[in-house]
């Protein structure tokens, strides 16, 4: 969600000045859906509130049907993006808003970003991972001890019991 209020931002600012963008209209019922999960979770409730959930999803679609309504005719290259983008948030909906439903799901990526950002911080100081090879068990490395700190296990411990040829598996329940 976090690349998609990114691209509604955009939308927004490219938007003629004090004129209503469905982006922006789009972008806060997405933040709205975000605070009221938040909310349920910090108050101990089992699910959000269904009248307040129901309102921002409605503002939500209205304001997509509204943006491919108004792209649709892709004059130009920018507003094919911003019809795609349109259309990537009417057809996948229900993905960008799992996080409503089921709360086991982040309502971001910042979590994947976070762990790929050392692989890009390796590639810009040093130019580059040197094999195919070595960037695979760079990202194999990196994937099995984020997925360990995800499930409270230490980094130190997830490694020790690599090397003792046992490796930890994350149970499937």
């Amino acid at each position: 969600m976090l690349r998609a209020l990114r691209e509604l931002q955009a939308v927004t600012d490219a938007a003629a000045g004090d004129q209503w963008c469905w982006a922006a209209q789009a972008a806060e019922a997405l933040t709205a859906m975000q605070a009221l999960v938040a909310g349920a979770i910090r108050h101990g409730r089992d699910a959000v509130d269904p009248a307040a959930l129901a309102a921002q999803i409605h503002l939500f679609r209205s304001a997509v049907l509204a943006g491919a309504s108004q792209t649709a005719a892709r004059s130009g290259a920018l507003m094919k993006k911003h019809h795609a983008l349109a259309r990537r948030l009417l057809d996948r909906q229900d993905d960008y808003l799992r996080f409503t439903r089921d709360w086991q799901v982040p309502p971001d990526n910042n979590g994947c970003e976070r762990d790929i950002r050392t692989t890009k911080l390796k590639q810009k100081v040093s130019g580059c991972l040197r094999t195919l090879t070595g960037a695979r068990q760079f990202c194999a490395i990196r994937s099995y001890l984020s997925t360990a700190g995800k499930h409270d296990l230490s980094f130190f411990n997830a490694l020790v019991m690599l090397t003792e040829n046992r490796p930890w598996i994350p149970s499937a329940a």
